[in-house]
């Protein structure tokens, strides 16, 4: 019974979380240029986002709000999508000047993949900037057309 009742405590909190205006924001910006933003659990098991270029998606995981890392989440996942624009269909890297936090260096260096990690890299760099909405709003506005 005790079980019970801290499950149900836990899904009232989750229920209770709700996007930020930036997060919003982020997402109808998202949408203007063709892509989809779910809030769901994304199809690669414990993931907190995905990009799945073929279809033009974006999961959120909705376990990000509670952490309170979903403005992050979502600003990595749109640079993915912005790397997307700027190949024209393809992943490709945009040559930013700026480098995650030292934390977030483990997380990129994991792929084998030396073109793969350069996507993550920047990814990771621009959800670690302070000034992280401003940055991905003007790579998604000079990469991405509106649909």
């Amino acid at each position: 019974m005790l079980e019970i009742a801290i499950l149900h405590s836990s899904l009232l909190i989750a229920q209770a979380q709700k996007p930020s205006q930036q997060f919003l924001e982020l997402k109808n910006q998202l949408k203007n240029y063709g892509f989809e933003v779910r809030i769901e659990l994304p199809p690669k098991r414990g993931a907190y986002g995905l990009f799945k270029a073929s279809q033009k998606k974006i999961w959120i995981n909705p376990v990000v709000f509670d952490l309170n890392i979903a403005n992050p989440t979502l600003i990595h996942e749109a640079v993915h999508a912005t790397q997307f624009c700027a190949g024209k269909g393809k992943m490709k890297a945009l040559d930013l000047k700026i480098q995650p936090i030292k934390p977030a260096r483990r997380l990129f260096l994991r792929y084998s993949n030396i073109h793969r990690q350069d996507l993550e890299r920047e990814a990771y760099a621009v959800q670690t900037q302070p000034n992280r909405f401003q940055i991905i709003t003007n790579l998604l506005n000079k990469h991405c057309k509106q649909s």
